[in-house]
């Protein structure tokens, strides 16, 4: 046999080890996801006091979960660090949406006062006296 077909032999008897072996990996995580599903079950049926506690534990798990997959299933955990560089982008956006709300939501720039309010409670007043409703004006 030549040097050549000897190293092919080799190659592929390698190819078909590192197959099998991200196989397993890949079994592994999903036994490690299943168990994670599992945690996330239990969680729901503790009793406790401190609700934020079990909303942390609850939301620790499914990032974990989530990060398994992104990791293995989707490949990042093999990939260069060039990823974070697609990401940047994203981070940037990420963090100025709040910022860009903030004058909405942050500041109240909307009013709160809504007119159908005081007809709404006109009429239930009214209800409540035992007279008829009341057809209020908009000011």
């Amino acid at each position: 046999m030549s040097d050549h077909a000897v190293a092919h032999a080799a190659d592929a008897g390698h190819e078909h080890e590192e197959h099998h072996s991200h196989g397993q990996l890949y079994f592994m995580v999903f036994w490690v996801l299943c168990g994670f599903t599992l945690m996330s079950i239990g969680a729901d049926y503790l009793q406790m006091a401190n609700k934020n506690i079990l909303r942390a534990i609850i939301l620790a798990v499914a990032t974990s979960k989530a990060l398994c997959v992104m990791l293995y299933f989707m490949h990042l955990k093999f990939e260069g660090a060039w990823k974070y560089l697609l990401l940047a982008p994203t981070f940037i956006l990420a963090a100025t949406i709040p910022l860009a709300l903030v004058p909405d939501v942050g500041t109240h720039y909307y009013t709160v006062d809504v007119p159908q309010r005081y007809e709404y409670e006109a009429q239930e007043a009214a209800k409540k006296a035992g007279h008829a409703p009341v057809k209020v004006e908009h000011h």
